[in-house]
């Protein structure tokens, strides 16, 4: 995408911060539009649909981990949260919620625009991937196999373990229960509605994240990078894709 052709949403409520950020991005060929609430981000988000939101994790009106959950159903683009809360559950919790890249403060200005280009970079590629993903065949409970095998990792049903790489990974009754519904639908996306409903048979509220944080503890145990997940991916605003091919 061409710098010059791409438009940035700042949603930061320090007007100093966001006014430096803006005119280093600006100098760089973005186009930049600033808000300073989080009540208003939610509104503007799907009005303007730009190609990357900036959005700082504690606004007034309403913050940012809330616009962020509010937004993603309706906004298909980058999502970098900017905050000065540096705690591994607030990264996890942004992430999971949707965004595509976590930035503490201070804001280094080479770093916001290697993340920038680098988050609009993987979302056009995962865009591409699902547009190749053959729709696999339905699975009768019948013919539902005891055991997956994809390369390096195995996953046995009847004896509930997980290996990779020959080594026996210690995953708890409910990560290893999350991890089967995705391996046996691998390569297309599976919901955290439908994946809450498979588990606990109630329809998904919007509010329980017990299922993100299921997901970030399985990929640090399976070896996938947490900020940028190739194995098991998080597809904005639909859910959970475990990729066939990436172990």
């Amino acid at each position: 995408m061409n710098e010059k052709e791409t438009q940035i949403l700042l949603v930061e409520d320090d007007v100093s911060l966001s006014d430096w950020i803006r005119d280093y991005l600006s100098n760089k060929g973005f186009i930049v539009t600033q808000c300073m609430r989080g009540d208003e981000a939610v509104l503007a988000i799907p009005q303007l649909q730009p190609a990357v939101v900036i959005l700082d994790g504690m606004l007034p009106g309403l913050d940012g981990f809330e616009v962020c959950k509010q937004v993603r159903q309706k906004y298909s683009g980058v999502i970098i949260m900017l905050t000065a809360r540096d705690e591994e559950i607030d990264e996890v919790l942004g992430l999971e919620l949707g965004a595509d890249d976590y930035i503490t403060k201070p804001v280094r200005a080479r770093a916001l625009l290697t993340r920038i280009n680098k988050a609009i970079a993987m979302r056009t590629n995962i865009a591409t991937q699902l547009q190749k993903t053959p729709s696999l065949p339905t699975i009768e409970p019948s013919q539902e196999p005891t055991k997956l095998t994809f390369k390096s990792l195995q996953v046995d049903k009847l004896s509930r373990s997980v290996s990779l790489n020959d080594q026996l990974i210690k995953v708890s009754s409910k990560e290893f229960d999350v991890l089967w519904i995705l391996a046996l639908s691998a390569g297309t996306v599976i919901s955290r509605d439908s994946l809450i409903s498979q588990l606990r048979g109630i329809e998904y509220d919007g509010f329980d994240r017990s299922i993100d944080l299921r997901i970030s503890k399985l990929r640090k145990k399976l070896g996938d990078e947490s900020r940028d997940p190739l194995k098991i991916k998080t597809i904005w605003g639909k859910g959970y894709l475990f990729a066939p091919d990436a172990w």
